[in-house]
């Protein structure tokens, strides 16, 4: 726990630190098989909890599905191997036929149009598919999108006319469009991604981006340091994530490095929502935060004077649960500290140590008041 911490606090001064962990954290994963299975398990759980996690933050996704499929072979193997064989085998020779249809369709209207431009396959890789199974309760062959067209064009409006001529050729799954190029996820991922009912009517996704864009979310920070700063990590070294300043606030207000590392795993490393302000902000959050924790990420006292949430122009309560992708607009009103029974819901350390210390003062002012005047 205690090399947890220094490793945080090492990452949070220079972020080139955590790659060169990556790189000795998937070396170690390709020879688990000469430990015993008790450390096999133990570096596999602290990867998927841990590691695995980071490279999502900083958006390396080369190193998070090779770390996820390498620790989800020996945490569950039994269901790997079930998911394997279908992957790799039952469904392969239909899935590349299929692949192979789309793109020669793809491929005559996009040189028709003259835009330069290449379609490979890229599949889902398999911990991420298992999870979608857990979480929506679904056997592997109601999982539609295990695999997605990737199309690289040259430039954003190539991206753009890209698009429009996907949707001219099948139609489109109006629930699942996503622009990140308009809006880029917090760690920097950018692309368009669209589904649409392809030939046989089967849902087929697809995603359109450039080659830069496509080492980004491949390489994350790493390649956004190389494209945008010529490879100078210093210049670009104050633009840190966010949640690396929530792992600084976590190391001043927790001393126990168990109590620590456990509040970062949920707090920055659990699974993530993304929530929009309404001048289009964005705010990344665990999973179901509330209004109040949103209110705290902002700012102070916007957590201290909140008094109601618009979701999406509804009105809803404080401790709603959020979802990913909603627009949500704190209503404040003229009061100096919190609630202290917000407490019950809250899901963020920041939010809890602010409403703490603000009830703290709250009731000191009341005791102030209640005591004769000397």
């Amino acid at each position: 726990m205690e090399s947890l911490r220094k490793m945080f606090l090492a990452m949070a001064s220079d972020l080139r630190v955590i790659l060169i962990k990556f790189a000795d954290r998937l070396h170690n994963l390709r020879t688990l098989d000469a430990l015993p299975p008790e450390k096999q398990q133990r570096i596999a759980k602290e990867t998927l909890e841990i590691y695995a996690p980071i490279a999502g933050l900083l958006g390396i996704w080369r190193f998070k599905w090779q770390m996820e499929d390498l620790c989800f072979k020996y945490i569950y193997p039994d269901e790997f191997k079930k998911i394997e064989y279908k992957y790799e085998v039952e469904k392969k020779v239909e899935r590349n036929q299929f692949i192979q249809k789309i793109k020669n369709i793809l491929n005559k209207k996009l040189n028709e149009e003259r835009i330069e431009h290449t379609i490979t396959g890229r599949f889902k890789h398999l911990y991420s598919i298992y999870k979608k199974m857990q979480a929506k309760d679904r056997k592997f062959d109601e999982i539609y999108d295990v695999f997605a067209l990737r199309i690289i064009v040259k430039n954003i409006p190539d991206c753009y006319k890209t698009l429009g001529i996907i949707h001219s050729l099948w139609r489109p799954k109006p629930d699942r469009f996503k622009d990140y190029i308009a809006l880029p996820k917090p760690n920097g991922y950018r692309s368009l991604h669209t589904t649409v009912y392809g030939p046989n009517n089967k849902a087929t996704e697809f995603q359109i981006r450039t080659e830069e864009m496509n080492q980004e979310a491949l390489y994350g920070i790493a390649a956004h340091w190389y494209y945008k700063e010529g490879g100078n990590y210093e210049k670009d070294k104050l633009k840190q994530p966010r949640w690396i300043k929530e792992i600084m606030d976590l190391q001043m207000n927790i001393k126990d490095s168990h109590d620590f590392i456990k509040q970062v795993k949920f707090d920055v490393f659990h699974d993530r929502i993304f929530i929009f302000s309404p001048k289009g902000d964005v705010y990344d959050l665990p999973e179901n935060a509330t209004p109040v924790d949103l209110a705290y990420a902002v700012h102070t006292d916007i957590g201290n004077q909140c008094a109601g949430a618009l979701i999406n122009d509804k009105m809803a309560t404080l401790d709603a649960k959020l979802k990913s992708g909603e627009v949500v607009e704190i209503i404040n009103k003229n009061r100096k500290y919190p609630n202290r029974d917000w407490l019950k819901f809250v899901k963020t350390q920041k939010a809890r140590n602010k409403i703490k210390q603000f009830s703290k003062l709250s009731r000191l002012e009341t005791i102030k008041k209640l005591l004769p005047k000397m």
